[in-house]
């Protein structure tokens, strides 16, 4: 074996990751409204990008019979006769979302999620949108509005301070004496201002703890006498449903009990919740699914599509101004990103669709018959049926939404894992079992029903499912044990 130095000719095949192709990548798994916010920034980079004018994006208007049309519709061919044997009723035509017109989806959702016929909007049942122009007032400005009728002009700093230690339930839970250090002054001044603050509206605001707030609250009702103080001082006792102990404690019978329990489930633990609470955002969906006469409906929302052109004509003028090497070099790299981005929209719109088809296909009886139909699904499976890489429709269900006759929904929550049938008959879904298990414990009544029990009417449902697997699912969907259930209702009475 020869040690010298040489050199050798080596022909290998490798996979490139071209920018291009990470780009490409990227958009996949990225929802709509996360694509404007990438269109934008392309085009701030990129001169020959730009966003079409409203006025470009609006669906025409078929010319009426008696004006003429003019040059430019002559040229696009908008101005061409309709066909008289066309019935618009059933055709199917572009649109914005589903909720244009009669056509296409069959009326089948409007916007406001209302069946046709129901109170859509502007008329007696819609939305009040005046109702959404006021901002909440936050807990903060709600109590220093409050604060200057109680607090001295010497202690509002300290006031001030403690208001805005206060988290979003209305609790306290910086020490007084941490609070004390850091404005320099005696801890009994905090603890007076504090009670000050404690008075402020909503009662219970300024509480270190739970047993505080319920304190405020029953000494606000005139409620706060020993019995009910040694109730609140013992809520773990409550908690845990020791109802003996805690009348022997308080010293009462069972009506004064229940009553007193009563009142304590009328108090608000989070008072501070009621101020500065936005509501959640709603969920923009990326699809639109309906049953038509010809079969299913899937539909990009128009709404929130991503648009983006190519500015050919400022691309013409810099092509054929002086220009030197490197300026040619730029303007030729600009248009084919341009174009190369353009292709990359194009085809992840086509790849949403094919998968969502596929969805659909597969899915069909949960559209039609509810989430106790749902199949097991997998992303292999999906992408076996499309001839895709299951990476590609990991990517293609992230962060993208379906809204159907049955509500809105994520793409990834129609992949769940397969619970086979006692019967040995066909696999349901994980999402099936957890809806027939929210079923039985929503009807249980005065019988709590233990997990063992769970598992006995589930195999009669023909579910093959073990114990644990139950309690998991049970944990999962925020349900408690049969404990804990059977202690709930005693404690409701």
């Amino acid at each position: 074996m020869s040690l010298a130095p040489r050199l050798d000719l080596r022909q290998s095949q490798s996979l490139v990751m071209t920018p291009q192709l990470q780009q490409a990548i990227k958009l996949l798994a990225l929802s709509n409204l996360e694509i404007e916010a990438f269109i934008a920034e392309e085009i701030e980079k990129n001169p020959l990008l730009e966003a079409p004018q409203t006025d470009e994006i609006v669906r025409p208007e078929r010319p009426e019979a008696d004006e003429p049309a003019g040059a430019d519709a002559l040229v696009t061919g908008a101005a061409a006769a309709d066909p008289l044997d066309v019935d618009y009723a059933t055709e199917s035509h572009q649109q914005d979302s589903v909720a244009d017109g009669g056509g296409g989806f069959d009326g089948a959702l409007s916007m406001n999620g209302s069946a046709p016929g129901s109170g859509g909007p502007g008329g007696e049942d819609a939305p009040d949108l005046d109702s959404f122009a006021a901002a909440d007032i936050s807990l903060a400005d709600h109590l220093l509005a409050q604060a200057g009728a109680v607090v001295d002009a010497a202690d509002w700093f300290v006031a001030q301070h403690l208001i805005d230690q206060l988290d979003e339930a209305g609790y306290l839970s910086a020490p007084l004496l941490d609070i004390a250090n850091r404005l320099g002054i005696p801890r009994a001044r905090v603890e007076r201002v504090l009670a000050q603050v404690q008075t402020l509206d909503p009662t219970g605001v300024g509480a270190r703890d739970l047993a505080e707030c319920l304190a405020l609250q029953a000494k606000e009702a005139d409620r706060y006498d020993p019995c009910m103080a040694r109730l609140i001082d013992n809520l773990d006792l409550l908690a845990r449903g020791e109802l003996a102990r805690l009348k022997r404690m308080c010293g009462v019978d069972d009506e004064d009990m229940a009553d007193m329990i009563r009142e304590l489930r009328g108090y608000d633990p989070t008072p501070g919740c009621r101020f500065g609470g936005e509501p959640a955002p709603a969920v923009t969906p990326d699809l639109f699914v309906a049953k038509t006469k010809a079969g299913w409906g899937i539909e990009l929302n128009s709404a929130t599509l991503p648009r983006v052109l190519v500015n050919r004509r400022y691309y013409h003028e810099l092509s054929h101004g002086p220009q030197d090497k490197a300026s040619k070099a730029w303007l030729t790299d600009a248009l084919a990103s341009a174009n190369w981005l353009i292709k990359a929209l194009d085809q992840r719109q086509r790849t949403i669709i094919k998968v969502a088809t596929e969805i659909v296909k597969q899915q069909e009886a949960f559209f039609l018959n509810g989430v106790a139909h749902l199949k097991p699904m997998t992303l292999a499976k999906v992408a076996e049926a499309i001839e895709m890489h299951e990476s590609t429709v990991s990517r293609v269900t992230s962060n993208k939404y379906l809204s159907c006759a049955r509500g809105v929904f994520e793409l990834k929550y129609f992949f769940t894992s397969a619970i086979q049938a006692a019967d040995g008959g066909d696999a349901v879904s994980a999402e099936a079992v957890k809806s027939a298990i929210r079923q039985l414990i929503a009807n249980e009544g005065a019988k709590i029903l233990s997990d063992d029990t769970l598992v006995e009417l589930l195999q009669a449902k023909g579910f093959d499912i073990a114990r644990r697997t139950v309690a998991k699912y049970r944990e999962a969907m925020g349900i408690g044990s049969s404990v804990q259930r059977r202690r709930a209702k005693a404690l409701g009475g």
